[in-house]
C-alpha cells in the first residue's frame, strides 16, 4: 500500500505566504557582507527559515479565490518583511551615521576602502562600524529575538490575515528620527573637540603665518579622535542595548505580539 505524497493545497499556499514574509526582511537586513553575498545563498537562507518555521504554517486558512487574492497577500506579507528588516537596520544605522558625521572632519575621510554592503568607497571608519555594529547584533543575541518575533507573528497574525493599525505604523516610522538622534548625540562632544582643533589651528595660523601647520592638523585631529573615541566606546553597547530595545518594542506593536 503506497502512501499519498501529495501536497495539500492548504500547504503550498501556507508556504508561499511564509516565504514572501522571510525574504522581505533580507532586503533591508544591515549585515555586513549580507547584500554582497551570492543571492543563491540568500535563497537558500530564506527556505531554510521557512521550513524552520513549518509548524507555525497557516493550517486552516481558506484557499485564495483568485491569483489577484493570492498575490494581494504575498504583497502583504512581504511588506511585514520589509517592515521587520527595516526596524533590525535602525538598530545598527545610528551607529554609521555617527561614523559618518566624524570621519571627514577627522581627517579619516582621505584613506577610503570598498564598504561590503554597497561596494562603494567608504572611509575606514564607517567599515569599522558597521563590523561593531553586527558582531553586537550577534553578541547581544538579537538575532534569536528576531527569529522569535517572526515566529510568534505567524500566531497572532497568520499569513493572509494581516492588518495593521495607524499608530504601530507611525512608532515603527518614528524609529528612524532615532538614527540622527542617537548618533549625534554620541559623537557631539569628539564633534566639538575637532571644531576647537581646527579653530586652534587658524588662530595660530593667523597670528604667524610662518607656522607650517597643515602637516601636523591631520596627525592632531586624528589622534584626538582615537582617544576620544577610545573612551566614547564604552558607551555603545548600552546606546546598542536602548535601541535594539526600542526597535524591537515598536516592531512587536507593530505585528500584534
Amino acid at each position: 500500500m503506497h502512501g499519498d505524497a501529495a501536497i495539500h493545497a492548504s500547504q503550498l499556499y501556507g508556504f508561499l505566504l511564509v516565504l514572501a514574509r522571510m525574504a522581505g526582511v533580507f532586503i533591508f537586513l544591515p549585515l555586513p557582507g549580507f547584500k554582497s553575498g551570492p543571492d543563491a545563498a540568500k535563497i537558500a537562507l530564506a527556505l531554510a527559515l521557512t521550513f524552520a518555521l513549518y509548524s507555525r504554517w497557516p493550517v486552516s486558512q481558506p484557499a485564495p479565490a483568485s491569483m489577484v487574492q493570492l498575490t494581494g497577500w504575498m504583497l502583504a506579507e512581504a511588506g511585514i518583511g520589509l517592515a521587520t528588516g527595516l526596524a533590525v537596520s535602525f538598530v545598527i544605522e545610528w551607529l554609521v551615521m555617527a561614523a559618518q558625521a566624524i570621519s571627514t572632519q577627522a581627517g579619516f575621510a582621505y584613506a577610503s576602502t570598498v564598504d561590503p554592503n554597497t561596494e562603494a568607497d567608504a572611509t575606514v571608519l564607517i567599515l569599522i562600524a558597521q563590523l561593531v555594529a553586527g558582531m553586537l547584533f550577534f553578541a547581544m543575541g538579537l538575532d534569536r529575538q528576531l527569529l522569535g518575533i517572526l515566529s510568534r507573528s505567524l500566531e497572532t497574525n497568520p499569513p493572509g490575515a494581516f492588518a495593521a493599525s495607524r499608530p504601530s505604523v507611525e512608532g515603527l516610522v518614528m524609529l528612524g528620527s532615532g538614527i540622527f538622534s542617537t548618533g549625534v548625540r554620541l559623537v557631539l562632544p569628539l564633534m566639538t573637540l575637532l571644531f576647537l582643533i581646527d579653530l586652534s589651528m587658524g588662530l595660530l595660523g593667523r597670528l604667524n603665518s610662518q607656522l607650517q601647520l597643515m602637516a601636523l592638523a591631520f596627525p592632531a585631529k586624528m589622534l584626538a579622535a582615537m582617544t576620544a573615541l577610545s573612551l566614547l566606546i564604552f558607551l555603545v553597547p548600552k546606546l546598542y542595548q536602548q535601541s535594539a530595545t526600542a526597535a524591537f518594542g515598536a516592531l512587536g506593536k507593530f505585528l500584534g505580539l
